[in-house]
């Protein structure tokens, strides 16, 4: 079996480093490896040691990570164990990942555990029209919660021992009932609430100042999202690890998934946008020149018309490379310009001079059309309705009998 690197001796630094003496070695590390400073023989030796000293310093860089490969190694971060025959199979990985509690390693209770991740934190950003035409970085402060770091996440002063928690008698994990309808209960297996998870308790007097026992702490963090142009409806932008930590734990993603703001003006049809454009009847008739929209980036959009290309209510202008900016490259999609014409007021014209001269101005109306003459209806002189009204009314019984005579 393949001996496990370590990653202090990778970064020739001491277990105790400081972050900045972790960052000095790991550039000079990266320096000395970098492909691109070798020669061409030596290309791919160099770009795994660069890999593996990249990793190492990903690690060792946060203190949540080191910490748990303190305790754990690279176990903590690999997804396999074993030898040649394949990846060891671990019912506490599978344990971990179908009901979210570990049962310790191949040995059982009580064996080595292996660091279970922490759940993600999702939820909606809004997010204008404008923003996902032209990118946006968003930097925010967010209050996180962290492994103590006066303690490392024991819950514990320095050299202090701890007691097996009698609640959980050292599993960190207890039995639980849970009501889950009427009449309708479960068992279920949860996290210890009176050591925390970790199997061991501190006395009071033995117990972090920092944390008070709770191995963990409030801590407020700045966080930056990036939501690159041309972004859709739905995305998700994932900053990883930095959901609350939790001890023994690798940290959860947060989980942004983006919602569109409706638009004012554009509607969005994947790369594409679309908009009306709004002329006036004399514009549709004799053309024109001018900026007719504002982009979403600022910009004027410019529309010429010549002389004598009518625009119809309707219509629609198709303007290429100026929709929504798509992720790879410069590539643009279309803007479609839906034509809505403003017809003036009831009056509008004054006198009857104007109306002379706008009716010679335009096309002449089509021909009449010519009708056929119809006959006038004939009504019987000397018809009697009041003698009709008082005869007797023929049932349907009379009638059938009329018709058999």
């Amino acid at each position: 079996m393949e001996a496990e690197i370590d990653l202090y001796e990778l970064l020739s630094i001491e277990r105790d480093a400081s972050g900045d003496q972790i960052k000095k070695a790991y550039r000079k590390a990266a320096l000395k490896y970098h492909p691109d400073k070798v020669p061409e023989e030596q290309r791919a030796e160099s770009e795994v040691k660069f890999k593996e000293i990249t990793q190492a310093y990903e690690i060792l860089s946060d203190d949540q990570k080191r910490h748990l490969y303190d305790a754990h190694g690279m176990a903590a971060f690999d997804g396999s164990r074993g030898g040649p025959g394949g990846p060891e199979v671990d019912l506490n990985d599978i344990l971990s990942q179908m009901f979210g509690f570990n049962m310790g390693g191949p040995g059982g209770p009580g064996g080595p555990r292996r660091p279970r991740r922490g759940p993600d934190e999702e939820q909606e950003y809004k997010v204008t029209l404008e923003e996902l035409y032209k990118g946006k970085t968003v930097k925010f402060a967010a209050n996180k919660q962290v492994v103590c770091g006066q303690c490392k996440g024991s819950g514990g002063k320095e050299k202090a021992k701890p007691t097996s928690c009698e609640r959980c008698k050292g599993n960190g994990m207890v039995e639980a009932i849970r009501q889950i309808g009427p009449g309708m209960m479960r068992r279920e297996t949860v996290l210890c609430d009176h050591c925390q998870g970790s199997g061991n308790f501190y006395k009071e007097k033995d117990r972090c100042k920092k944390c008070k026992g709770k191995r963990t702490v409030q801590e407020k963090k700045v966080l930056e999202i990036y939501i690159p142009r041309g972004s859709m409806q739905g995305e998700r932008i994932v900053l990883e690890g930095e959901a609350d930590q939790y001890p023994d734990q690798i940290p959860g993603d947060i989980v942004f998934t983006l919602v569109e703001e409706e638009h004012d003006t554009f509607s969005r049809l994947g790369n594409d946008l679309s908009a009306e454009l709004n002329i006036t009847l004399a514009e549709s008739l004799t053309g024109f020149s001018r900026v007719v929209l504002k982009h979403l980036d600022g910009r004027g959009i410019l529309i010429e018309r010549p002389r004598g290309s009518i625009l119809r209510p309707g219509e629609c202008l198709k303007i290429e490379g100026e929709g929504m900016p798509m992720k790879r490259g410069e590539v643009k999609g279309d803007l479609y310009l839906l034509v809505k014409i403003q017809f003036p007021e009831d009056g509008w014209l004054k006198d009857d001079a104007a109306y002379e001269a706008l009716q010679k101005m335009l096309p002449p109306p089509p021909a009449p059309i010519e009708a056929e003459e119809v006959d006038e209806v004939e009504y019987e002189d000397g018809a009697d309705i009041e003698k009709a009204s008082t005869q007797t009314p023929l049932t349907v019984e009379g009638a059938l009998t009329n018709g058999l005579r």
